[in-house]
């Protein structure tokens, strides 16, 4: 899927992460700003890219700013910031495409 323009998903409050896609410039780039990257940092970064190769983005400059996610909320804000740049509000395949 293409990141066709920027888009944000989730909140700066606590156990959430605010997860922000913009076009790339042929690559992914990941930024992560997080209070716990030197405990959770490789597992937020793999979280990341396997949510977005699993949405086959190959092109986007991402930026996570975490608040303590759990997996599951990253994946889920990853997900909804990937179909907002794509203007898909309705029937939503939350994880069904997703293997």
């Amino acid at each position: 899927m293409e990141v066709k323009k920027a888009a944000m998903a989730g909140t700066l409050e606590s156990s959430d992460a605010q997860v922000t896609v913009e076009p790339g410039n042929g690559t992914v780039e990941l930024s992560i700003e997080s209070s716990v990257i030197h405990q959770f940092g490789k597992q937020i970064k793999a979280t990341v890219l396997e949510t977005l190769n699993r949405l086959d983005v190959k092109d986007a400059k991402v930026t996570v700013v975490d608040k303590g996610a759990l997996d599951c909320t990253l994946k889920a804000r990853v997900e909804c910031a990937v179909y907002r740049s794509n203007d898909i509000t309705e029937n939503l395949p939350w994880g069904g495409v997703i293997k």
